[in-house]
């Protein structure tokens, strides 16, 4: 089996990055790059780092905390999956953002643990606007109230929104879902976006992504 060659994978995608934020007038630096490592072997994400990859993504607990053990914290570990409440101690302690907080039920245990560890949890509120009942998220008509819920939560700091589109056979055709995201960012008067993926993530860029997700497109097929 060919080895990937994770470092022009990362430069390629940097690249795409840096025309996509060009064509709308945006620097490249506004654009956290977040290599999300589900599935991906420890070796292959060495060499992402080593090539200047400035995030990782998990989407499970138990794995990120292997990885981390094995890897340190060279660099910030996000969580980008869905996060059961049962695991929001972990997530406290191992994330220094979590992408995910799709229930008030997991907000609240989020912010009772961070309380007992002493630490603030940064997060990012899932929003679901396309109404899927596979997605986890919030309807955008209950992000006002949840955003206010939030802001009682002394222990969680909300930095932004973050969606996930319907599959789409063409990354211009998330363009709706990604401007709408970021038209109720604006009107939360927060600051992140995490929007686009592999398949779609220049589209999310011109569109005002702060942060992109993006897996396979560095790391290549999971195994």
């Amino acid at each position: 089996m060919a080895v990937i060659d994770v470092a022009e994978n990362l430069a390629r995608v940097r690249e795409r990055i840096r025309r996509a934020a060009m064509r709308v007038g945006r620097g490249a630096e506004e654009v956290l790059l977040v290599g999300v490592s589900k599935s991906v072997d420890v070796e292959r994400i060495r060499r992402a780092l080593a090539a200047g990859l400035p995030a990782l993504g998990e989407n499970r607990i138990q794995e990120a905390g292997e990885k981390i053990a094995a890897l340190g914290r060279p660099v910030p570990w996000h969580m980008v999956g869905h996060l059961q409440s049962n695991k929001a101690r972990d997530a406290v302690l191992l994330f220094d953002l979590i992408h995910s907080v799709d229930r008030l039920e997991l907000a609240r245990e989020l912010h009772r643990r961070a309380l007992a560890a002493g630490r603030v949890g940064e997060v990012l509120v899932q929003v679901n606007l396309s109404g899927e009942a596979t997605k986890g998220g919030f309807a955008e008509s209950e992000l006002k109230g949840a955003l206010e819920a939030l802001a009682g939560l002394s222990a969680l700091r909300v930095r932004g929104l973050m969606t996930i589109p319907p599959p789409v056979e063409h990354g211009e055709q998330a363009r709706g879902w990604f401007r709408r995201l970021r038209e109720l960012r604006d009107a939360a008067g927060l600051e992140h976006l995490s929007m686009g993926m592999s398949d779609d993530f220049d589209v999310a860029v011109e569109e005002g992504a702060t942060i992109v997700r993006v897996g396979t497109a560095i790391f290549g097929p999971r195994a």
